[in-house]
Parts: C-alpha cells; structure tokens; sequence
C-alpha cells in the first residue's frame, strides 16, 4: 500500500474498474490499480477528476487529501469505509468525559514528547558540536519543564499540561533555531503562512503525518475527532491531535535532514507577499522523501492506536450488554 500524489497541470483522473487512469493534456499516461493506494494527496487546483473517483478511493479504504494551491494546507479530506465496532466509539465517548483519565492521558503524551524532544537536541548536538551551547540550554529547559510535571503525586490539571509543554516548546525550539543553515533564516515556530523554507516543511510535514494519524484512528475503529489532551472541537480531528504530538521530534530531525543535505534546496522556494512557498518540483521531492521516511512513523500509529482499542472494546463491549444493546459489537 502506499500513497499517490496528483500534482500536476492538465491532469485528468478517471476511475476505470479496479484502477484509476491518468491523463495528461489528453493523453493517457497510464493507471494505478486501486488496492495498491492507501492515501492519495491532490494538490493545487488544476487536476480534473470524474464522479466515481472519489466514491473509488473511498470504497478502497484510502484517505484522500485535497491540498491548498498555494501551501501546504489542508482543504479537505475523505475519508474511506470507517470501523463497524460501535463498541469502540462508545468507550472512547465515555472516556472524554473521564477527566482523571484525560489528564493521565496528557501527561503520558507530555513526556513522551518532552523526551522525544530531548533525544533530538542530543542527536543534533552530536552532529554540530557548534552549536552545543544553545542545545545544552534547551536540553535543560525541557529537564526542568519534566520535572514541573512529575513534580507531584497528582496528575497535573489539563491548563497546567497545556503551559508545560508550551514552556518545552519554547526552549526546544529556541535551540533548533542554531542549527539550520542562516540563508534558511529560521527564527523559531511560525504558520499560517509559514514564512521560511524551514516552516514550510514542517507544517507540510505535520499536516501529512495528521493525515496518517486519522486514517490509522478510522482503520482501527477509533473517532479520530474525539481526543483525551486536545479536546473535542468544531471541525478538529482532536485524537488525531494527540497521537501525533510526541512524533513530532522526530519529524522534527527529518526536516533538518532534509534541508542539511540540500535535497529541498533554496530555489525549491519562493516568497510571495510574505509567505514562503513550496514549488512543484520542490513537492516532488518533498512527497517522494517523505513516503521513503515515513514507515516508523505509521508502524509508530498503528501500533498505539490497536493499544487503545484493546484498552477501549472491553469497556465498551460491558457498558452494551449491561445496558442490553447488543450481545456482539459488531452489529453497527
């Protein structure tokens, strides 16, 4: 399985049995049997696709991405057939409700990215010595920030969480800052637009693994929009939100990766009106790299989200036949 990437001008999709056929100017290229995608991401505005092409992908149980134009924001997604396990759902529901067990939640997801964050800036001091000072100093900001949240025997408050691991980020991020090369001129976080080649990719980059993120929720049976750390909100795939926070270090020290070694190159990128823009031939690279690195990272979800759904289904399964709903889940 593996993911398909529609970026070009003058390119037509048509669904054609078990496969889709791709056009160029009118001009057959070839097709893709449908069992070997898993994920199809389209961006920018000029590919045409017939009805059934979207109605295929999704009857296939592929995650299908529309991309802005412009950016690497995410329009829209579709998703395919979703998990009949009703038994799932209805434990997870409960569990949002369960604040004891959210906070727990969170300052699991809290280290675990706090520690994540840690071994990076120690991989990166390894690699440039010459900025081992600003790494040391964000190293001790996150030990301190870790000890801020063992600090008592009780589970620190949701708001308490929030501003500890936005302290963590704050320190780690002033560290990455030394690390990347100065024509980059990478001075911290920043989106909406992005404006350097640095955020670019990362927001790129957390977008896609946010991407893989639901479909591994939906494939296991899970609601991605009913999350424990990031609540439920308007429009937010929120479990989503919480699985992939402590991957993102390592997704972290692939886009440092990639900028070190000059794949994604400086004319990869253009600035217009302040925002820093990926072009075509940079997001060729950039997917093509991507699918090539991301495999930990799906092993990683796939993993975590099958831990949860054993956790869930029993509780699950017991409220059913106590409330004598059903004497098998998986009637839905």
């Amino acid at each position: 399985m593996g993911l398909l990437i529609l970026d070009r001008a003058q390119l037509e999709v048509k669904s054609e049995g078990d496969t889709l056929a791709l056009y160029e100017a009118g001009v057959r290229r070839g097709t893709v049997p449908l069992k070997l995608i898993d994920r199809c991401v389209i961006q920018g505005g000029q590919t045409r696709l017939d009805s059934g092409v979207l109605s295929k992908l999704a009857e296939a149980g592929a995650t299908t991405v529309l991309m802005s134009p412009r950016s690497g924001r995410r329009v829209a997604i579709v998703l395919g057939a979703q998990h009949n396990d009703a038994a799932v759902r209805l434990a997870q529901a409960l569990r949002v409700m369960d604040e004891p067990a959210c906070r727990q939640w969170g300052q699991s997801l809290v280290l675990a990215k706090l520690r994540r964050q840690r071994r990076t800036l120690q991989q990166l001091a390894q690699a440039r010595p010459d900025a081992r000072k600003a790494l040391w100093d964000a190293m001790q900001g996150l030990a301190t920030v870790e000890c801020h949240v063992c600090a008592t025997d009780d589970v620190p408050a949701m708001a308490s969480l929030r501003g500890y691991e936005g302290a963590a980020a704050h320190a780690y991020f002033a560290g990455l800052t030394g690390v990347f090369a100065p024509a980059l001129q990478f001075s911290g976080r920043n989106r909406r637009p992005p404006r350097d080649p640095v955020n670019v990719c990362l927001s790129l980059s957390y977008t896609m693994l946010h991407v893989q993120a639901v479909h591994m929720a939906m494939a296991t049976g899970l609601d991605p929009f009913l999350g424990f750390y990031h609540r439920p909100a308007i429009g937010r795939e929120s479990l989503a939100c919480d699985l992939i926070e402590p991957l993102r270090p390592a997704v972290d020290m692939w886009v440092w990766e990639l900028l070190r070694s000059h794949t994604l190159r400086g004319e990869h990128f253009t600035l217009d009106k302040g925002a820093c823009l990926l072009g075509k031939e940079g997001r060729h690279i950039f997917y093509s790299e991507w699918e090539k690195s991301c495999k930990t990272l799906r092993r990683w979800l796939r993993m975590h989200c099958q831990l949860l759904v054993r956790a869930l289904r029993g509780q699950g399964l017991a409220l059913m036949q106590q409330d004598g709903l059903a004497q098998d889940a998986s009637w839905a």
